[in-house]
């Protein structure tokens, strides 16, 4: 079998990691892997794993090369004769319409995000088989666009437990990071991601300086890349931070690639999304670290957090709330947190539900064995 996945680009996040981790899998059990992207830093990975990476421009928004480039896709495709084309986002999926109208090929979708709806949106539902990442995205297309249940999956994104390892940690990444950071005696709280306001940073700016008069020594580390269309955002963020004079308990690290050993060596991981996230991969990762999380209370996230007994939620947007989860997880100790992640959210099941997908499509267009 071989599995062409398009995605826009391959630089960070969690979406991209996702497509990474899948190829490696791929290959591992001897399915050809391809993936067709504008490029990026995760190219080498892809290659280093034994896939095939092609450079393609299925990034660009213009609608007047979408002609040209969808031409350019199909021609690709011709070549590599994949058996499904396992899409990750819009723009690919529209590109992928208009290429695969000769070629018919069957296309898997995979829905990651509460999109906005609309018919831009839609074309994620009409793939062959449309995979969603939690139990809410599942939910919200078959309110907004009633997909028929017989196309949907629901396959939770995967930790892979070698990568979140507590006991495979870089000891001198941790060294070196500690003493950059000071992080010597700091109640360290850390939120992973782009810096976008989709993050809403501001929130997890407040509630940590709200926090310190029942926490003096928190620390709160935001750990994500800033895009240069997100600079204003990043100089608004720096700017409340200079208003409630607490720089010293707020640090911008910029994007980081040891994420597992930043997840260990903070004691509790934020996420604080305005907009509902669709998994929460974060929080998944942070649990198999042995760290507890706290996430808003809405989306994927509920699927995640066992309020209580593995973080805790609180209302999106509301900083006091924030500050009250933060004490709480600061007075209480969380056990068996890598053992439950790794048995609800495994990179493994994730992998062989997705070959059940593929092979169950398959079986359906050619009526091949299953």
């Amino acid at each position: 079998m071989h599995i062409v996945q398009l995605i826009p680009e391959l630089q960070e996040g969690g979406v991209e990691r996702g497509v990474v981790e899948m190829n490696r899998e791929l290959v591992q059990r001897g399915v050809t892997s391809s993936v067709i992207s504008c490029g990026g830093r995760l190219v080498a990975a892809i290659e280093a794993d034994g896939g095939q990476h092609i450079t393609l421009d299925i990034c660009s928004k213009n609608p007047l090369t979408a002609p040209w480039r969808a031409y350019r896709l199909r021609r690709v495709l011709q070549e590599v004769r994949p058996d499904i084309v396992h899409v990750r986002s819009r723009l690919p999926a529209w590109l992928l319409r208009l290429a695969n109208r000769r070629l018919r090929l069957p296309v898997v979708s995979t829905v990651h995000g509460f999109n906005s709806v609309s018919a831009y949106s839609r074309i994620m539902t009409q793939a062959d088989r449309v995979i969603c990442v939690s139990h809410a995205i599942q939910a919200y297309i078959q309110k907004n666009y009633h997909t028929s249940s017989e196309r949907l999956s629901v396959i939770h994104r995967g930790i892979d437990p070698t990568e979140f390892d507590p006991a495979r940690l870089n000891q001198a990444f941790i060294e070196q990071f500690q003493r950059e950071q000071a992080l010597a005696d700091r109640y360290v709280v850390a939120s992973v991601g782009r810096v976008t306001p989709l993050k809403d940073y501001e929130t997890f700016i407040r509630a940590v300086a709200a926090a310190r008069p029942e926490i003096p020594n928190i620390l709160g580390l935001i750990v994500g890349g800033i895009r240069a269309d997100r600079q204003g955002y990043a100089a608004r963020l720096q700017a409340l931070v200079a208003e409630l004079q607490v720089a010293d308990a707020i640090r911008f690290v910029g994007s980081q690639r040891q994420i597992a050993e930043i997840y260990h060596l903070s004691d509790v991981v934020v996420s604080s999304s305005r907009k509902p996230e669709s998994f929460g991969r974060a929080i998944a990762e942070a649990l198999a670290m042995e760290t507890p999380v706290i996430a808003s209370r809405h989306g994927g996230a509920l699927e995640i957090v066992r309020e209580g007994i593995n973080g805790q939620l609180f209302t999106p947007g509301d900083a006091a709330d924030l500050t009250r989860c933060l004490v709480a997880a600061s007075r209480q100790t969380y056990t068996g947190l890598r053992a439950d992640a790794l048995a609800r959210f495994a990179l493994s099941t994730m992998v062989e539900r997705t070959l059940a997908v593929y092979h169950d499509l398959l079986h359906t267009r050619t009526g091949a064995p299953a």
